[in-house]
């Protein structure tokens, strides 16, 4: 397949705009509708160019986590008391290495704000919370513990507070029409009222440029004609990751070759390569968040043990962190071990991933049975359960601090899950920009006329995941390049000729 140029277009080659408009937004998902919004409540003219049929992108198939905290109405009605410096302190020692602690600090200082500037837009809350294990509320709970916040090592670093919000929609269906559909419709509805355009079934290909070097539109494509969009004031890029990009997970992100998961196709690390074709600079292209195919309602009442039998997590711990600490550590060898009233237990609890509640390979009578019959060297399994059973006797776990409600001996008959390559996920990595999600180049310089976020942006996470920042940093900064696209080449050209800027508010 021919792959698309990327390098910019010079304007002096353009002989015709087949549109154009203040702003122009490239993606329809979480970051580009957040952009849209508030560009338009600037009083910019925003166009909406979507390569899909609709809107939503990978944020309407999500869960709808929005990693929110610092203290949110919904955290207070709900009796959890929460900091921004609270907030930052976890997720400076959960988002890392080489976390970006000024945006980190940003984001949670300005977490509030957020919080009701969604719900002013539509999207509703439940005042009801999940404590249950799980990847995420099987029905309209609007907040839960979605990042290992309660779990070790974090637990002991911050005060343990739930920040996984996600708006009120039953009859979910994971994977297909989650919560992240009712934090998009009503933020559509709001971008549409307000008069944003959208444009569907559009490719974008290249950045537009003058003379001077500042993005001025965009090269697209449809229904293989070529088109060219004028941006007045400023582009913002908002298309997404690229899990999907087979070049690029190899060159940059090559633990996920072959398993892209929590991503859509459309997900190609466009807007990095054009953005890079313009000299922009990029971070954290290795990081990758990592889904982990188990029920954590059984991975919490067992214990998980790597291809040598021995444990390597807590088991409580959010399921993302147990999914990195197994591909990245383990070579992605895992099994569960549960005994059968644990079992039992587990499998009496509603989950939202019912697929994941899977039979067990093998069922044994004795653990010197079951490391036999997994292939296990001769007493590696033992020893693991009887230095477990030991301390578990007692309520504790030493070795990897698994809560004490969780932590209890491991009776027989014992049932072993083979884990082994269940894991998937998708990229964090992508273009560097600031606090006002202007595009920098590899100097730290802003490109001029160029804006993005989401997915195609390295944001709050430089490697460690939480469930719910994602959309969270898609939304706030796809905010932030929607009122910078707006304003900032309008108060430069304002001030030039003398005449007053767009108002903000």
């Amino acid at each position: 397949m021919q792959v698309p140029a990327v390098r910019p277009v010079n304007a002096a080659e353009i002989t015709e705009w087949h549109d154009e408009a203040d702003v122009v937004v490239a993606g329809y998902g979480i970051a580009g509708v957040s952009a849209a919004i508030e560009a338009a409540r600037r009083g910019a003219d925003v166009l909406v160019l979507e390569r899909t049929g609709g809107w939503g992108g990978a944020a309407a198939l999500a869960g709808g986590f929005i990693y929110l905290g610092g203290g949110t109405p919904l955290q207070q009605a709900l009796g959890f008391e929460d900091t921004p410096e609270n907030m930052a302190t976890f997720m400076l020692a959960a988002l890392g290495p080489g976390a970006d602690e000024a945006k980190i600090r940003d984001y949670c200082d300005g977490s509030v704000e957020h919080y009701n500037w969604l719900v002013d837009n539509g999207v509703p809350f439940k005042e009801a919370f999940w404590g249950e294990p799980g990847w995420e509320p099987p029905h309209d709970e609007g907040l839960m513990y979605s990042g290992g916040e309660n779990a070790a090592p974090f637990n002991a670093i911050a005060t343990p507070a739930p920040r996984g919000h996600v708006p009120q929609m039953l009859h979910k269906r994971t994977g297909e029409k989650g919560g992240g559909f009712m934090l998009m419709q009503p933020l559509v509805e709001t971008a549409e009222k307000l008069g944003v355009r959208a444009e569907y079934d559009i490719r974008v290909q290249r950045l537009v440029v003058d003379d001077d070097g500042r993005v001025v539109g965009l090269i697209t494509k449809k229904y293989g004609d070529e088109f060219a969009v004028r941006a007045r004031n400023g582009v913002v890029l908002a298309m997404g990751s690229f899990a999907y990009n087979n070049k690029m997970i190899e060159s940059n992100a090559p633990r996920l070759i072959g398993r892209p998961g929590a991503a859509i196709e459309e997900h190609d690390g466009r807007a990095i390569l054009i953005a890079q074709a313009l000299g922009a600079d990029v971070a954290h292209m290795d990081a990758t968040e990592v889904a982990f195919f188990g029920d954590p309602q059984l991975m919490a009442r067992g214990i998980l043990v790597n291809g040598r039998g021995q444990r390597y997590v807590p088991e409580d711990t959010y399921p993302g962190r147990i999914g990195q600490m197994t591909l990245f550590h383990q070579e992605n060898q895992a099994y569960l071990l549960i005994d059968e009233a644990a079992y039992e237990e587990a499998m009496a609890t509603e989950s939202s991933t019912p697929f994941f509640r899977t039979q067990p390979k093998w069922v044994c009578e004795t653990i010197e049975e079951l490391e036999s019959e997994m292939g296990l060297p001769e007493k590696s399994l033992q020893t693991t359960v009887e230095v477990y059973n030991h301390h578990a006797a007692k309520g504790e776990d030493p070795l990897f601090g698994t809560k004490p409600e969780w932590t209890k001996p491991i009776g027989t008959p014992i049932a072993g899950f083979d884990l082994r390559n269940c894991t998937a996920g998708f990229t964090l990595g992508g273009l560097r920009t600031d606090l006002d999600s202007a595009v920098l180049d590899i100097a730290g310089e802003p490109i001029p006329g160029l804006f993005a976020a989401g997915r195609c942006t390295s944001g709050v996470c430089a490697g460690g995941y939480a469930s719910g920042t994602s959309l969270g940093d898609g939304s706030f900064y796809g905010r932030r390049a929607g009122i910078s696209a707006a304003t900032k080449h309008a108060a430069t050209k304002h001030a030039a000729t003398g005449q007053p800027a767009t108002e903000t508010n």
